[in-house]
């Protein structure tokens, strides 16, 4: 009897020390911080986007040139096709010219007049010198050399300026290096020396005619760097004083250098940048929000991140040029924007 009893107390015993075990305290559970935003100061606008605007690519009267004929004649040979990229001094087409004939024919003849007068004025200075005849004769020996000389010398530079050879033969050939723009003549047609046959547009020289919106036209200015697709830059040369009443925009105008894939008569967005003149300033692209319909970013205050409204001139390359409602050294954020903007909302 004593052995059963002892066996069911050995049993239970394990069973009340188990119950008699404290239940563990699960520790406390951290308060909830929320995350702080990343942030980052307004700078002054320099080299950053005031905003992108369309832009016409066009050519300065200086880029395109006239290749005019010296000389009338029949078309021997064209050289180059309407579109073909020439450089310096390339020859465009031949021409056969009786108008240079006959002036080479007199260019020959001034030759032979001015080896006459030099052998003549050798004479009679040698007469002069002599005694046997009066000064004044060599020195009218003298002078018909000289107007013998200027002759040959006229002759011979009209024929070289129009490319054309004792045979009569002219050969027209590029001032600059370009694209032919257009060819007006025929190979076997005829030839006069009022029109162009040739005009050739220069390669190194553009023109963008820009169209500034009214929020841009006081920031604006001529000297302003503008940023082409592909990284090429320009310069603005002028701002119109006045706004147009039908675009309401502002007409500029920069220059460009060479550009792959500029057309004259081409369409494409640039951006305008600012200059250190400028009372725009910059901020990362990730600060600028939409709020109730409007641009804000969010600035830091005693009581937090607040939205201020602001006018948004353009965005490139992660950064984005505020026009107004924002000062140089403002600490604004850049991360977090939607908790902002959802405690903005309460």
């Amino acid at each position: 009897m004593n052995h059963r009893i002892t066996s069911i107390l050995l049993a239970i015993l394990p069973l009340a020390l188990a119950g008699c075990e404290a239940d563990p305290v699960a520790p406390a559970a951290a308060p909830v911080r929320a995350m702080q935003p990343q942030t980052a100061l307004a700078v002054a606008a320099v080299n950053a986007p005031l905003g992108t605007v369309p832009a016409t690519v066009s050519l300065p009267p200086a880029a395109r040139v006239a290749v005019t004929a010296p000389f009338a004649g029949s078309v021997q040979r064209i050289h180059v096709l309407e579109g073909q990229d020439v450089q310096a001094g390339q020859l465009l087409a031949t021409v056969v010219s009786r108008d240079a004939l006959s002036l080479a024919s007199s260019r020959a003849r001034a030759d032979a007049r001015v080896s006459l007068a030099q052998a003549n004025a050798a004479r009679i200075g040698q007469l002069a010198a002599e005694g046997v005849i009066a000064g004044a004769r060599a020195d009218e020996a003298r002078a018909a050399l000289r107007e013998a000389q200027v002759d040959r010398a006229e002759a011979a530079r009209i024929l070289a300026r129009g490319g054309a050879s004792a045979d009569g033969i002219v050969q027209l050939r590029a001032p600059i290096a370009g694209r032919v723009s257009r060819v007006s003549i025929e190979t076997g047609g005829p030839l006069d020396g009022m029109t162009a046959p040739f005009v050739i547009d220069g390669h190194n020289r553009y023109a963008l005619d820009l169209q500034l919106p009214e929020r841009l036209a006081g920031q604006v200015r001529p000297g302003m760097a503008v940023l082409l697709p592909g990284g090429a830059r320009g310069e603005i040369l002028s701002v119109a004083p006045g706004l147009d009443p039908a675009t309401r925009s502002v007409n500029a105008i920069a220059r460009i250098g060479a550009a792959p894939g500029l057309l004259a008569g081409g369409s494409l967005s640039v951006v305008v940048l600012g200059d250190a003149n400028s009372s725009a300033v910059a901020v990362p692209a990730a600060a600028v929000a939409r709020v109730d319909g409007r641009d804000v970013v969010f600035v830091r205050g005693k009581d937090g991140f607040q939205p201020v409204p602001i006018v948004l001139g353009g965005s490139a390359n992660g950064v984005a040029t505020i026009l107004e409602g924002l000062a140089v050294g403002t600490t604004v954020a850049v991360s977090n924007l939607p908790e902002l903007k959802s405690q903005a909302a309460n």
